[in-house]
């Protein structure tokens, strides 16, 4: 039996979009991607996002696996983030998108022919 479409209990995206939605977690991946980084990085690559909203996207990435938080035991104390296995599974992901963001991009900016 085939599940109701309006139901979306079943749909296999929303989990998906539940751990990478929004504007910042795909960003933060991306730069964390780049190489292992410290808080203050992450704001300086990000400019346009809070302290107050980098905490909340890094704790919810970790909470969901995609980040590992390793705390060195120096003082003061030191903080890196990188990926886990299943944070690294999810470039080829935002690559796709990356991709069609940039196809979109494209076709918005060539005015279409009226006949």
């Amino acid at each position: 039996m085939n599940p109701p479409l309006f139901d979306l209990t079943y749909c296999p995206i929303v989990p998906a979009l539940e751990v990478i939605g929004g504007k910042w977690k795909p960003l933060v991946v991306y730069h964390i991607y780049l190489g292992a980084q410290r808080f203050g990085s992450l704001l300086r690559c990000i400019p346009t996002i809070s302290k107050t909203m980098l905490t909340q996207q890094l704790r919810e990435l970790e909470r969901d696996g995609l980040l590992h938080r390793e705390v060195f035991a120096e003082v003061p104390s030191r903080v890196e983030y990188t990926l886990t296995q299943t944070g690294l599974s999810l470039l080829p992901v935002l690559k796709a998108i990356g991709a069609w963001g940039r196809q979109l991009k494209e076709q918005q900016a060539v005015p279409e022919l009226v006949a």
